[in-house]
């Protein structure tokens, strides 16, 4: 199965949540509690999205995070991203010269075109629709090559 890392999910409710308060400044803990998430986790977590440029934060009494741009402009990609460095379901996908096998390789081309319809998905989501009920937000759809001569089981 692939997914994403427990992290990567908290990520993502952390963001949901700071994105739901537009113009407020979240302290750490307002967040934690929100989120129903552990405040160390929720500090580890900020810290990344800080260091990828998502969330800005503030010093002093009133200090705390929002998002460093509006929600409309933060794809889900951008978050896993954050967390987990580039998308890639296998290394050839990402880029050229990380195999060994890549010249002889007969499935590199359609791992790569996995890892494209992957990428798009997640940038074509942004965390503005995360915050929408599951029934109006966008569903990504995909054009599957057709398998000729099989039959379904």
């Amino acid at each position: 199965m692939f997914r994403v890392s427990r992290l990567t999910d908290y990520a993502t409710v952390v963001m949901t949540c700071i994105a739901a308060h537009p113009d407020d400044v979240l302290s750490t803990a307002q967040i934690a509690e929100e989120a129903h998430l552990e405040l160390p986790t929720v500090s580890k977590l900020l810290k990344s999205l800080g260091h990828a440029g998502l969330v800005e934060s503030f010093r002093g009494v009133n200090g705390g995070y929002r998002l460093a741009r509006p929600a409309s402009d933060i794809s889900v990609a951008d978050i896993v991203e954050a967390m987990e460095g580039p998308l890639g379901m296998t290394e050839c996908s990402m880029s050229d010269g990380h195999c060994e096998r890549e010249k002889q390789c007969g499935v590199r081309g359609s791992w790569q075109r996995i890892n494209n319809v992957l990428d798009n998905a997640l940038r074509s989501m942004s965390l503005a629709d995360m915050l929408r009920p599951a029934a109006h937000a966008p569903v990504a759809t995909v054009a599957l090559p057709e398998l000729k001569g099989r039959t379904a089981p």
